[in-house]
């Protein structure tokens, strides 16, 4: 079975730091563009960030550039998410995400997902 399985999330104080984890089983995912996104309270589910198969090609939302870094390790099958300098604004669910092609943005465009892990930023 194809699985996507977010770890890392927590609660956090403005200004840290987080390093969200998505280890993937059952296929092997290193041609698969990874993505990350996230879902905040009474929000829809919005992209962050994506890293393509060959890791040669990432893209990230403007909100979060400058302070998420999307990096992967295909040996270990594991799509990475640094969170440095956090905001309240960043408080949501973190889902990654795989798609079997070239990188995109779309929620729809993405096939396998992760159950989520959630980021909780205080002020």
């Amino acid at each position: 079975q194809d699985q996507l399985v977010e770890s890392g999330g927590g609660l956090v104080q403005a200004g840290g730091s987080l390093r969200l984890s998505c280890a993937a089983s059952g296929r092997t995912f290193s041609s698969y563009t990874l993505g990350w996104f996230r879902q905040a309270p009474g929000k829809e589910r919005e992209f962050v960030a994506a890293l393509s198969g060959s890791g040669g090609i990432t893209y990230k939302t403007d909100s979060v550039k400058g302070r998420f870094t999307i990096s992967r390790d295909n040996a270990k099958n594991t799509v990475y998410l640094q969170i440095d300098s956090l905001k309240p604004e960043d408080t949501a669910v973190y889902y990654c995400a795989a798609r079997a092609r070239g990188l995109r943005v779309g929620v729809v465009e993405y096939d396998y997902w992760g159950q989520g892990t959630q980021v909780t930023v205080s002020s």
